[in-house]
């Protein structure tokens, strides 16, 4: 990367990368934001060494990513590639559904390791219904692993799960919008037919919100704080906007996001929040200008590694 990557995103990259470096070195902590398919794109093989590392504090995510990084494991041998995408018709894409099959761009996740998973987390909400308990949704998968459910039952290495690495470390991961997602999907029908007894089984958006304001608030009084987003929507603007809800709503100084990466590849028009650049923050107090940002215009399951190895010194 050193010496080649000099110019235009190549050298974004690279600007990017020191600059999480030099963040570490001053003490700095870094959130992770996981939104697109990265867990599919199997991240987890690089950004799992990176949270053992400990160059991870938080990680917020879709409801997506974080089920398949599961399902990832303990289904890998089972996907299908479909290398060829760009060219595939309504028809042949029909063909992979009657076989069971759910694509996400190149890569075709069985329905049956959706199915293994959704059981194993149905008894952990069940569980919660019967006791009265409420759990943020990534509790009931540190949960599941703490059980040992997934020794054995692994496709891949199970250091090359982020979310197993993030249990290890016990950092927290926040799902806003988590029913947007297949296990989401299937809570809200076990609530609906009566398996579950609660939709409080689940704490909502608003107290991951509040939980991840107070973690914000803790953390800041003796470090910076950055954000290292893939992605846009409500996996990183969720989590951004805890500064102007400290700021403007609690009425306490905080410090903006110290650093600042966007990874993407939408245009920056018409309000298009994946193309947002970092100078649109200013002024919802989410950045200020002792903040460092990078905005890399790119494929990140390309870039992500390699800034995840650059970290690492690898």
């Amino acid at each position: 990367m050193e010496q080649n990557f000099k110019h235009f995103n190549a050298r974004e990259t690279l600007a990017a990368a020191k600059g999480w470096k030099e963040f570490e070195k001053k003490g700095g902590m870094m959130v992770v934001c996981l939104a697109g398919a990265m867990s599919t794109a199997e991240i987890g093989v690089s950004l799992a060494p990176l949270i053992r590392a400990g160059k991870v504090h938080a990680i917020t995510c879709t409801g997506a990513n974080i089920e398949e990084d599961m399902f990832n494991l303990v289904g890998n041998s089972r996907y299908k590639l479909q290398p060829h995408w760009r060219t595939l018709t309504m028809e042949a894409d029909m063909q992979t559904r009657k076989k069971g099959f759910n694509r996400v761009t190149d890569t075709c996740i069985p329905d049956d390791v959706m199915v293994e998973i959704h059981e194993a987390m149905l008894k952990l909400w069940q569980a919660a219904g019967e006791k009265g308990e409420s759990h943020f949704h990534s509790e009931y998968f540190y949960k599941l692993i703490k059980s040992g459910f997934f020794r054995g039952k692994n496709d891949v290495p199970m250091e090359n799960s982020w979310l197993i690495a993030a249990c290890d470390m016990g950092i927290p991961v926040y799902t806003p919008g988590m029913e947007d997602s297949t296990l989401g999907n299937m809570f809200a029908a076990d609530v609906m037919q009566g398996k579950v007894k609660s939709f409080n089984v689940i704490k909502s958006g608003p107290e991951q919100f509040a939980h991840l304001t107070e973690w914000y608030r803790g953390n800041d009084k003796n470090h910076e704080i950055g954000f290292f987003q893939i992605g846009g929507g409500i996996a990183g603007d969720f989590a951004m906007c805890v500064i102007p809800g400290l700021i403007m709503d609690h009425e306490v100084q905080v410090k903006p996001w110290r650093y600042f990466c966007h990874i993407g590849d939408s245009t920056t028009s018409f309000g298009s929040y994946s193309g947002c650049p970092p100078n649109e923050k200013v002024t919802w107090h989410k950045l200020d200008l002792e903040s460092v940002d990078f905005t890399i215009n790119s494929d990140a399951s390309i870039v992500a590694p390699l800034i995840f190895n650059y970290v690492l010194e690898k």
